[in-house]
């Protein structure tokens, strides 16, 4: 077993542990989880983005001019970043490690391109913090949703010791599918879930589009998403895992199954779930472990953390996706519908849970790990 410095963090003020901003860059600062990166980090108080980098088709350009007509966000392009040049993020991999303390990856490219990427940057000293798949199963990487299992983060104590990296790391997050119920289920751990089915409803944003750029799926369903059961299935078992010599070991249980289906809304994945106990909650201890969970993380005080984690939603038609996807900032988790079924039912429980998939999903949950690293002191501003 690992161990590293958080249980040693007391909470700070916002701002104050890095009182040198860290700079940063954004690789694939053109897609949509991209642009949700360029967006959030927009007057963050720790964190200076000095540097957008895309593929080649884009480098060269001003951000600017390399989104015009790519946009995808209600919001317009920041002012900030308009002006900025964009870089290749393989080809100028050098000149961007020399300019950045992070890089938050978000590039689209095919599995085995990305994880050698990402192993180059964190030879040169740089944190890649990795919205991507690549490097989720790698043994010594953490795979974090920092409310869930910060104390993971001490594997870079390990793949550091491994692989020679003094200031260099990669730490990923997982699939923005399993984010609302993971966190949920997290909250009901006393009760010892056993086997959990999940039909995870996901929103077009998900696989980087707009309803406007893919009218195929307005007034529509389709019934699979290539390669989300398996991630929505087996990603949670190395999130609630644990640490040894080695790295991580992956939880035995519990059994998940999933199906997971695209469905014409812009934004949120919505989960039903449904879920066994070794020992049954009633209703009132079901509500009451959701709305006293501790937050691991709260001590923090983390610029990007939600004030409320999870928002209990008690009228029957929430949480909905057009209402409840942005509270606290599209941070928090929506929980509603919880039913008891009836006796002998597959399951005991049920329930219906949701979070914005781009922002707590993907950019959001990425800004938030690599704040909970700079305040476990793996990150630090370039002298």
């Amino acid at each position: 077993m690992c161990y590293n410095n958080f249980i040693n963090i007391s909470k700070k003020p916002q701002g104050s542990i890095c009182m040198k901003k860290i700079k940063v860059g954004i690789a694939g600062a053109t897609g949509m989880v991209g642009q949700q990166f360029v967006r959030l980090l927009e007057n963050h108080p720790w964190f200076e983005v000095v540097c957008l980098a895309a593929s080649e088709r884009s480098a060269g350009k001003e951000y600017g001019v390399a989104v015009a007509g790519r946009w995808k966000l209600d919001t317009p392009i920041p002012d900030y970043v308009k002006h900025l040049l964009v870089k290749d993020a393989q080809v100028d991999l050098m000149d961007i490690a020399q300019e950045v303390d992070i890089i938050f990856c978000a590039l689209d490219m095919d599995k085995e391109s990305i994880r050698n990427l990402e192993v180059k940057y964190a030879e040169c000293g740089v944190a890649v913090i990795s919205n991507n798949s690549a490097h989720r199963w790698t043994q010594d990487i953490p795979m974090l949703i920092p409310e869930v299992n910060p104390e993971h983060t001490c594997l870079i104590d390990i793949q550091r010791k491994k692989r020679g990296w003094k200031t260099g790391l990669i730490a990923v997050k997982p699939n923005c599918s399993i984010q609302s119920y993971t966190i949920v289920l997290t909250a009901l751990k006393k009760f010892q879930p056993t086997e959990i089915h999940v039909t995870s409803l996901q929103a077009v944003s998900g696989a980087g589009q707009s309803l406007a750029t893919w009218p195929e799926m307005v007034d529509n369903l389709i019934p699979f998403i290539a390669g989300e059961e398996e991630k929505s299935e087996q990603e949670p078992r190395k999130i609630w895992g644990t640490i040894e010599n080695e790295g991580a070991v992956i939880a035995d249980s519990p059994a998940i199954s999933a199906t997971c289906v695209r469905v014409p809304i812009s934004n949120g994945h919505m989960a039903d779930v449904s879920v066994n106990f070794e020992k049954s909650p009633t209703k009132d201890g079901f509500i009451k472990a959701i709305n006293s969970y501790v937050n691991p993380i709260d001590r923090f005080d983390l610029p990007t953390s939600p004030d409320q984690l999870i928002h209990y939603q008690s009228e029957d038609n929430r949480p909905q996706a057009a209402v409840d996807r942005d509270i606290d900032g599209g941070m928090a988790v929506s929980l509603g519908r919880i039913r008891k079924l009836p006796e002998g039912s597959r399951y005991q429980w049920r329930f219906i849970s949701l979070a914005q998939n781009t922002v707590r999903g993907a950019a959001g949950g990425a800004i938030l790990m690599a704040e909970l690293l700079v305040a476990q002191g793996y990150i630090k501003p370039s002298v």
